[in-house]
């Protein structure tokens, strides 16, 4: 008897275990290299469509500006709206540090609330080895 006990209380374990890594596995994480400004109304339109689709399920959403537009983010008009909305969706857009090195831009001079990582291309690789569905556009 003492061994049907014990050997029922580790089934319930081992299926609560499963239960936990199915809810895990099903998050949906998301990340986009851009190189255009532009293109960050089309992304947060996406970001919304698919947080609404995902539901419980929608995980991160991480937008990476690269390359020479980089020079363009503390003058363009647009972007901190873009930053604004991107706030309210729960999605971080990203300055590659390897493009505003490149392009003599400091970090410094983004606008409020961007962030940066040191290597835009490495770090979309580094998220899709986490199982994030990637795009370039």
């Amino acid at each position: 008897m003492k061994y049907l006990f014990i050997s029922l209380v580790f089934l319930l374990s081992i299926s609560s275990i499963n239960a936990q890594k199915q809810e895990i596995s099903n998050t949906q994480n998301y990340v986009i290299l851009t190189k255009k400004i532009p293109q960050l109304q089309p992304i947060l339109l996406t970001a919304e469509a698919l947080k609404a689709e995902d539901g419980n399920n929608f995980g991160d959403f991480q937008v990476i500006i690269c390359g020479k537009t980089v020079q363009k983010l503390a003058t363009t008009a647009s972007v901190p709206g873009f930053l604004k909305k991107a706030e309210s969706l729960g999605v971080q857009i990203k300055a590659c540090g390897f493009s505003l090195n490149k392009f003599n831009v400091a970090p410094q001079s983004l606008p409020k609330g961007m962030q940066t990582v040191e290597n835009g291309i490495l770090h979309n690789i580094q998220l899709q080895k986490k199982g994030y569905t990637s795009i370039e556009i």
